[in-house]
């Protein structure tokens, strides 16, 4: 293994010459923008969310989806809700949804998830600094060129925090139980995989304090605990990444947090905030965002706090 990692660093530092990171240290926070539940509160939510978290004094903010699971999946819609994106103070970096792609289907209820998520990939992932007017610089793993495709993974770095976006749609990560229609899912595992290991490895060589990774599927919900999987036994889409970050926990001595929109895994738990397991917390982005405080000098890193909830009480 010591062999294999310091090539494996040294590539991943030349393949990204823009590893950048800030030198902060203090205590910072970051927002984190759910998805709109329903296409009635689509675009109002989105706005509100970012001019609320605007107000804030935010490291950067995390749109953790584009659009309801009921918002259409027409080019106009990405291009209007980039038009919101776009016009953030804050850095804002996209974290894509199965409602953003796996999950779209044609009039004639086909799947047109790929031809989607590669129009997804032209619309939010073709410049190298997130939306707004802080522009945050982002390593995408598209630079990388057997990952050419996968723009939407991307990292950045703030003190001895790393964050990464990848690509795991709730829909059991868009693995299909159908005989030879799973090249997608088995092409995109194969990048996480990859990606992950590289985030990972970073991590533990520079002893950062933490790693968070911001998903739509929370890959951490157990096969016997999913209601999609406990009666039919079938393949579960999250297995091998679950098993990646369960074994690089084991190793790092720092925290990972895992910011995920799954409902399902929201409804199985009873944490209000973040729930932890040894070193690795799981949060579910709760409506219309959330706000997340980084501090060294706490035990647990992170902290959760829901703006709104914290507005709504001061004007009683």
């Amino acid at each position: 293994m010591k062999k294999f990692a310091a090539p494996l660093l040294m590539a991943f530092t030349l393949l990204h010459p823009v590893f950048a990171h800030s030198t902060q240290s203090s205590p910072f926070s970051f927002g984190v923008i759910a998805k709109p539940l329903k296409a009635a509160a689509g675009a109002g939510m989105v706005r509100d969310a970012i001019t609320e978290s605007d107000a804030d004094n935010l490291a950067f903010v995390v749109a953790n989806g584009v659009k309801a699971g009921d918002e259409s999946c027409s080019d106009e819609a990405y291009k209007n809700r980039r038009s919101l994106f776009d016009e953030a103070k804050n850095g804002l970096i996209v974290s894509i949804t199965a409602s953003d792609w796996a999950q779209c289907v044609s009039a004639k209820n086909r799947s047109i998830s790929a031809e989607r998520l590669s129009r997804l990939r032209d619309v939010f992932f073709a410049d190298e600094f997130s939306f707004g007017d802080s522009k945050i610089p982002l390593v995408h793993q598209s630079t990388m060129p057997k990952f050419r495709l996968y723009a939407e993974n991307m990292h950045w770095r703030i003190g001895d925090v790393m964050f990464a976006t990848v690509n795991l749609p709730s829909n059991n990560n868009n693995y299909l139980n159908a005989a030879g229609r799973n090249s997608e899912f088995e092409d995109r595992q194969i990048a996480n995989n990859d990606w992950l290991k590289r985030i990972f490895l970073t991590a533990k060589i520079s002893k950062l304090d933490g790693v968070v990774i911001f998903c739509d599927g929370n890959p951490l919900i157990h096969v016997e605990n999913s209601s999609f999987f406990s009666s039919t036994g079938k393949r579960e889409g999250f297995a091998d990444i679950r098993k990646q970050i369960t074994a690089f926990a084991g190793k790092f001595q720092g925290k990972i947090l895992i910011v995920h929109s799954d409902l399902d895994a929201r409804r199985m738990s009873n944490a209000n905030g973040i729930e932890w397991k040894a070193n690795i917390g799981t949060l579910h982005t709760e409506v219309p965002w959330i706000k997340i405080t980084v501090d060294s000098s706490q035990p647990q890193l992170f902290a959760m706090k829901n703006p709104s909830i914290s507005t709504q009480a001061a004007r009683r």
